[in-house]
């Protein structure tokens, strides 16, 4: 489809512009006769009078009158040629190819590529320089947030929520706890994008809680605990004060996080949906409750993002790492949890390899053990695999964080495109200077 925009002529448009994509189609042998670029035909859309510019290559045999046959095909159909070049084919000798550079709309430009196909040989097109989505299309896609403020209309969307707890919860009795629970809950539920995180004076039930938890689990991490768990684990201890007598505060430890990966922290009421935990982790944010576990039972609590999360993402290179030959667990629900760490490992646990079409369709469960715990060689393979699933999902578009604007930009037309295309030729120039001035220094 069209938008409103009306470009004038693309500056360099030419043969040498779409060299690079063309060669790749004829090494794999991709261009053949019917090879052309589809145009979805819908008359009906109210953009197809809008003008838009694209790019034809088509061939021609080596014979008297071809072009101009061809050429009349535009003038019929009102199709303006901005540009015009030919070459000789790289396909076949007897062949030329012309690039051609046109400026039409919708309607037309389907016309004129049927009526093409009954004459000549089309072998590749290049979309609009103006096209985008319909709008209809971008309708129909479920919300999510596009700039990391948005996170204020999801983080609150939580499944478990302050002093409502479930009656098979150990703290539910608790009355002391729940009213502990709930206020909580309620700094977080009045937490905004760009406010500090509250500093929590802890009572001492909760600090003699969190010296269990840190002493046991510190048993337990040098045999059961990832090498790149270990290796940042220090780090938290020497400069967010992670230590068994001290629950360290969220505001340092986020901090601490920004410097040194871009991640941050934010405060969350209680368990959030899959959908909106992961919507955090697309700006680098991970969501954090900041109450104390009950001093019965293994529930969710700060212990869970402070030992479970936050070493692992304390180093930038963590999801780069390899496993050392051997199950260690890095996921944060074993990493915070006494027995189920020592389950997970004990070889009674059920193991699967790690497939994200298999994992994510299994049930997560909070409150016991899970049913079936999964396995990847390293970090490395794990985040392939999470990449080509994440290439699965059914959308008209695709996204990309942008950590300059801390928003999500969706990549729908051309234009957006270009830009994401404009920043790696930058980053490339980087590159390569770097490189130039080390093999000056190498001599090289």
């Amino acid at each position: 489809m069209y938008s409103n925009k009306n470009e004038g002529p693309r500056r360099g448009r030419s043969f040498d512009s779409m060299n690079i994509g063309y060669e790749e189609k004829l090494l794999n042998n991709e261009i053949n006769k019917s090879t052309f670029t589809k145009i979805e035909e819908n008359t009906e859309k109210k953009n197809t009078s809008e003008k838009g510019r694209a790019t034809i290559i088509f061939s021609l045999k080596n014979e008297v009158g071809g072009l101009v046959k061809a050429l009349k095909l535009f003038q019929e159909n009102q199709v303006n040629l901005v540009h015009i070049e030919s070459r000789k084919s790289k396909r076949r000798n007897s062949e030329f190819e012309i690039f051609v550079d046109c400026d039409s709309n919708h309607e037309q430009l389907n016309e004129i590529i049927q009526l093409l196909r009954k004459h000549v040989n089309v072998v590749d097109m290049d979309p609009p320089d103006n096209s985008c989505l319909d709008e209809e299309e971008m309708y129909n896609v479920p919300w999510f947030p596009k700039k990391i403020s948005d996170l204020d209309k999801c983080a609150n969307r939580v499944l478990m929520y302050g002093s409502e707890l479930d009656a098979d919860h150990p703290g539910f009795k608790d009355n002391v706890y729940r009213k502990r629970r709930k206020y909580f809950a309620d700094l977080a539920m009045a937490f905004k994008h760009g406010d500090p995180i509250p500093r929590i004076e802890f009572t001492e039930e909760e600090l003699k809680t969190w010296g269990v938890v840190y002493r046991e689990l510190n048993k337990l991490y040098p045999t059961h605990a990832c090498r790149e768990y270990l290796k940042n684990l220090p780090l938290l201890s020497k400069y967010c004060e992670f230590r068994e007598d001290n629950i360290p505060q969220l505001e340092d430890v986020s901090r601490f996080l920004k410097e040194r990966t871009g991640f941050t922290i934010r405060p969350v009421a209680g368990y959030l949906s899959p959908r909106d935990f992961l919507a955090g982790l697309a700006f680098r944010v991970f969501h954090c409750t900041q109450y104390v576990r009950h001093t019965v039972g293994s529930n969710v609590g700060f212990s869970f993002t402070a030992k479970g999360h936050v070493p692992r993402v304390a180093g930038s290179q963590t999801c780069h790492s390899e496993l050392q030959g051997q199950l260690r667990a890095y996921g944060a629900g074993l990493l915070s949890s006494i027995s189920e760490l020592k389950h997970a490992l004990s070889g009674n646990a059920r193991i699967m390899p790690f497939d994200p079409k298999v994992t994510s369709k299994q049930e997560c469960i909070i409150t016991t053990f899970q049913d079936v715990y999964f396995v990847s060689n390293s970090f490395e393979e794990a985040k392939v695999k999470m990449r080509e699933f994440a290439k699965t999902i059914k959308r008209p578009f695709t996204v990309r964080y942008n950590p300059y604007t801390q928003s999500v930009d969706v990549l729908k037309d051309t234009p957006s495109i270009n830009s994401v295309v404009e920043e790696l030729r930058h980053e490339l120039d980087i590159v390569g200077d770097a490189l130039s001035r080390l093999n000056k220094q190498l001599g090289i």
